[in-house]
């Protein structure tokens, strides 16, 4: 099985983020590192619910957020020890933390090497200074060649880069331009996302839900605020070009593409995200974190103040024996999977992997083959040249393009 840590909190808040985070100097006064408070609540969570995994090995481990190189030396080494003593933790585990530029120190990375982080991955976002201005990071490029040259000497071999197409002024020149900024770094990984306006951020209330839409009332919108050409997003078709160009470029320096948005040398794609899409089993600790399994999913309140409460009440009864039921009343959203939502999540999820859907273990997993259940729609698919359809089932480079309107299909509600 893996394991999520979350860590939700940042030094400032980006304008198009909506995970579950919050700037941790307004959020609790906090001038350095996370707050013990919360780590406090989040070791006695471990303590409380790793009973139920006691015969099970962690092969993965990915500490996430917000921001978790906020974590001071004492911090992080506190963090895994409770984690080792807890859990199983096989010795060649990939364990993972996610970093910003301008939180790294050379201190901190002797810790997190020592206590096993073996996987670093850090946001860049953008080559463009101006770009990452405009998404309210925190650092510039300088800031990030000081984290990544920090992060090679101090010993770590497998760093993944976080890229972000499709910003605010962003072209296919500069995007081209931050492409081969990454990969001068030769870093082993790079995961290149499009940026999503999500709703309830500010860049949701600046550009709207739908960048494709925007038309001639977007214009005088655009007008009446004073937004300049270099401050409007890309065109749906700029970002296609995007895509594309990542493929062919990231492919030329070594780069193989695993997943629609992950790109690897051989030997270092993301085992831990690399589960999600196969549907192997998590469990994640913190505020907000979510789990599977047993084909069960739940995830934890989202409510800091919730959390940061007795989560069983102040009774000290823990948690009950039966996973994902704690006596107390951090866990929401629990959902048993019916055999048809595990059926759909294979396909869904399966088919964001390259590699696809495999029709062998379809049927072993299920009792069933693929083409009694999507005959039609594997036919439809594959005849409009979205699908390859074989022993695996998985997206053509046109079919990654409609991603979820093929995958759509694979809902038999």
């Amino acid at each position: 099985m893996s394991i999520y840590i979350h860590i939700p909190f940042c030094i400032r808040k980006c304008g198009y983020c909506d995970f579950l985070s919050f700037p941790v100097r307004e959020c609790m006064n906090q001038k350095e590192g996370v707050p013990q408070e919360y780590l406090n609540r989040l070791f006695w969570e471990i303590c409380q619910e790793s009973g139920a995994y006691a015969d099970r090995e962690v092969d993965t481990i990915f500490v996430g957020g917000g921001t978790p190189s906020l974590l001071l030396p004492g911090q992080a080494a506190d963090l895994f020890d409770r984690i080792y003593r807890s859990f199983h933790v096989a010795f060649d585990a990939e364990i993972t933390m996610e970093a910003n530029p301008g939180t790294l120190t050379k201190e901190k990375l002797e810790v997190y090497r020592q206590v096993g982080v073996n996987r670093l991955s850090i946001g860049l976002q953008s080559a463009d200074d101006g770009e990452l201005a405009a998404l309210g990071r925190i650092h510039r490029l300088e800031d990030f060649q000081k984290s990544f040259e920090l992060a090679r000497n101090g010993g770590f071999q497998n760093i993944n880069i976080d890229l972000m197409s499709g910003l605010p002024g962003q072209s296919v020149d500069s995007w081209l331009h931050t492409l081969h900024t990454a990969v001068n770094f030769a870093p082993e990984h790079i995961s290149a996302y499009g940026l999503i306006i999500e709703e309830g951020t500010p860049f949701y209330q600046r550009y709207g839900a739908d960048r494709e839409d925007r038309g001639f009332a977007g214009e005088k919108q655009r007008l009446a605020t004073g937004e300049s050409d270099k401050e409007q997003l890309p065109s749906e078709e700029e970002e296609r070009q995007m895509y594309h160009e990542t493929g062919d470029v990231l492919e030329r320096y070594g780069y193989r593409q695993y997943e629609i948005s992950n790109y690897a040398k051989p030997g270092y794609e993301c085992r831990h995200n690399i589960g999600y899409w196969i549907r192997k089993e998590y469990a994640g600790f913190g505020l907000g974190a979510a789990s599977m399994v047993n084909n069960k999913r739940w995830k934890n309140t989202s409510d800091l103040k919730k959390y940061m409460k007795n989560a069983d009440g102040g009774d000290g009864t823990g948690r009950k024996d039966e996973i994902g039921e704690s006596a107390g009343s951090l866990k929401e959203e629990v959902q048993v999977l019916t055999v048809q939502e595990q059926m759909e999540e294979t396909m869904f999820l399966g088919l964001r992997l390259n590699q696809g859907v495999s029709k062998k273990e379809f049927e072993a997993l299920y009792g069933i083959r693929i083409e009694q259940l999507y005959g039609a729609w594997l036919h439809r698919m594959s005849a409009e040249g979205l699908l390859l359809d074989g022993e695996w089932v998985c997206l053509s480079e046109r079919g990654r393009d409609l991603a979820n309107y093929v995958m759509a299909g694979f809902l038999m509600d």
